[in-house]
């Protein structure tokens, strides 16, 4: 074997090597980080590394992408980056959906609808995408009425009938299953829901169904959308062996949005 043949074979190789890259994505632990876990060894057999990180709030998985700490994170819908941009225009773009986590009203007060009673306190998301979510379920339930200009924005302020004269608590996201014992009712999100041992399905009073426009994406900055590796991420999120994962582990709490 020549010299120039062995350095080329070297140079071969260093090339495999360098587009093995490492995928640093921030989640959710539950289900996002669980769907991540199923994809990892497919990854990794593409020569993909994938670190997931979790994260237990909404705000710190933007703020790690705004500051390089990782180059994914998978956690929100499309609402709620774009009114978290508002306040902090961090450059973050939206990729694909991946599933959506249908919002519920939960109790451990009533077990029907009709219970709630007159002045009834109901505990939504602060956030405002998710409170205009939460307010658009009631409406839904015809517990209120709201103001058609109003959107997904919605607020208290834009309730215009509201009969059984609900009083609203408005709390971090997280916080809303812990809060369950102290209010009547509480609208929250599917990944809190499932941590806190609460079946959407049959715990929940109002649930979203499938055609729920608050799909979960990935998100990155511009340029991660053509990475590569965030390519091949993308493919296996979107897979039948995660179809069948999400049908199977959530047994429609968690529904595929591809």
């Amino acid at each position: 074997m020549t010299h120039i043949t062995r350095f080329a074979l070297i140079a071969l190789a260093l090339s495999a090597t360098a587009s093995a890259g490492t995928l640093r994505v921030g989640a959710s632990p539950v289900p996002h980080a669980e769907i991540l876990e199923v994809v990892k060894p497919i990854l990794a057999k593409q020569g993909v590394n994938l670190v997931i990180r979790e994260f237990t709030d909404y705000v710190q998985p933007n703020l790690a992408l705004a500051d390089g700490s990782i180059d994914v994170n998978f956690f929100q819908h499309v609402p709620y980056l774009n009114e978290f941009q508002k306040g902090r225009p961090l450059g973050i773009v939206a990729g694909a959906k991946v599933h959506v986590e249908p919002i519920g009203l939960y109790s451990k007060r009533v077990k029907d609808l009709k219970a709630l009673k007159a002045g009834a306190t109901i505990a939504i998301p602060n956030d405002p995408s998710n409170s205009g979510r939460a307010l658009k379920l009631l409406e839904r339930a015809g517990l209120i009425r709201l103001r058609p200009e109003a959107g997904v924005q919605a607020t208290v302020r834009d309730i215009t009938t509201n009969v059984k004269r609900l009083k609203f608590r408005e709390l971090e996201a997280a916080q809303l299953p812990r809060a369950l014992a102290d209010v009547d009712a509480a609208i929250i999100n599917t990944n809190y829901a499932l941590e806190a041992n609460l079946n959407p399905l049959k715990d929940a009073l109002v649930l979203e169904d499938k055609r729920s426009p608050y799909a979960n994406v990935l998100a990155a900055k511009p340029a991660t959308l053509k990475n590569p590796d965030y390519l091949k991420l993308v493919k296996a999120l979107q897979s039948p062996e995660v179809k069948a994962f999400l049908l199977k582990k959530y047994n429609g709490a968690v529904v595929p949005a591809f």
